[in-house]
């Protein structure tokens, strides 16, 4: 049978690792995955009492709106007025989405269409490449990590580039090397795209989890970026409530109505408890990200420790819930896939081959930062047993 859209994909080789791990753990092998970014640190509290207390009224039953409830589009307002010193409009400036990757996917649809090309970094999260090529368009994919110019990079292929790219997707701390920028970055990338008639689409995932005194920047506190310019802010991370499907669309009013407008036809929104619950939450567990952040930097310092130890030399990084780590050298050759198989066959470490996020994440793997640090340093003996190469 002949199908539509994913005839193209290329194999899913995230699910090659996944296989071996859960084959080894079929084995009785204890594997150590730090594979999958599936956050294991759990929801507020107050988060699940209201969502129970909510789902027992029959009223939350019915269908809710696609776009959020009100009181829902007023918390994120007011999130972003306290967190960034953003003032938005909760009709006219956010979207509630199911998600970020819902809330990316069919931005896309409004946005590009074919003849179009958007400018995505390279390695990425495979959906900030894949969505634009959802929706029709042409992807020219962006050198950016460790030892690169990526704003050099995107002005090159700006210029190489015809007929001129209509959409630039980025997303800082960026998944999976974990680069961060500045304000005066996001004032860059807005100068350029307001002198330049583009639209910038910003994924906000890591809005919170940030490092030794970082503090990631919104790009709507750019004067200037709601011309051009939308964000993505979830739940997901911040408040660990990856399940709940939660995230919100901010900023330019016509790209926030536009995709308002798309979501009528395709949803109801997410099952209105979970609105209820997100609100509350927002408001009355302010301080829930930072709770969320001493457990990923006490893993991050466990990891990066644990690796530099061995002789894996790794830079800690300063957000993300990840380390993006270079493939030692006595094993380069062998690639990100093939790297990534050894070490949860030998190793028992499951990581992400860095291949799976677009060719420049060849020569990497990703390590999320989802076992606590016990399981951690279990992983660093498993590793230094395995990897007889390093000094």
């Amino acid at each position: 049978m002949e199908f539509r859209r994913i005839n193209g994909l290329p194999p899913y080789v995230f699910s090659i690792i996944n296989q071996l791990r859960d084959d080894a753990r079929q084995a009785g092998r204890d594997v150590v995955d730090m594979g999958f970014g599936n956050p294991d640190i759990p929801s507020p509290d107050l988060a699940v009492d209201k969502l129970a207390e909510a789902a027992r009224n029959p009223r939350n039953h019915r269908y809710s709106a696609s776009r959020g409830i009100p009181k829902l589009r007023l918390a994120a307002s007011n999130l972003y007025l306290r967190r960034f010193g953003v003032e938005l409009d909760p009709d006219t400036e956010v979207v509630t989405t199911i998600g970020a990757k819902e809330g990316l996917s069919h931005l896309m649809w409004t946005l590009v269409g074919p003849g179009d090309t958007a400018l995505v970094p390279t390695p990425s999260y495979p959906i900030h490449i894949y969505a634009p090529l959802f929706a029709g368009a042409d992807v020219q994919q962006v050198r950016l990590g460790p030892d690169q110019d990526f704003f050099a990079n995107l002005m090159e292929s700006w210029e190489s580039t015809w007929p001129r790219p209509r959409v630039i997707v980025f997303s800082f701390p960026h998944n999976p090397t974990t680069e961060c920028v500045d304000l005066a970055w996001m004032q860059r990338i807005v100068d350029f795209a307001r002198e330049h008639n583009v639209i910038l689409v910003h994924d906000f995932a890591y809005s919170d989890t940030a490092f030794d005194g970082y503090q990631p920047p919104s790009i709507m506190q750019v004067p200037g970026a709601k011309e051009v310019a939308v964000e993505l802010y979830t739940l997901t991370k911040s408040f660990s409530m990856a399940g709940w499907r939660v995230a919100f669309m901010v900023g330019n009013p016509e790209i926030v109505a536009a995709l308002t407008k798309l979501k009528s036809y395709l949803d109801y929104g997410t099952f209105q408890p979970i609105q209820i619950a997100a609100i509350v939450t927002m408001n009355e567990a302010q301080d829930y990200p930072k709770v969320v952040n001493e457990i990923y930097q006490g893993r991050r310092d466990a990891l990066c420790e644990g690796l530099n130890r061995i002789g894996w030399e790794i830079e800690p990084p300063k957000g993300t819930m990840f380390v993006w780590a270079p493939i030692p050298e006595p094993y380069r050759e062998m690639g990100s896939l093939e790297f990534a198989k050894f070490l949860v066959t030998d190793a028992e470490v499951a990581t992400s081959p860095g291949v799976g996020f677009g060719k420049g994440g060849e020569g990497f793997v990703r390590f999320a930062l989802i076992e606590n640090e016990q399981r951690i340093q279990q992983s660093i003996r498993n590793l230094r047993r395995s990897l007889t190469k390093l000094a």
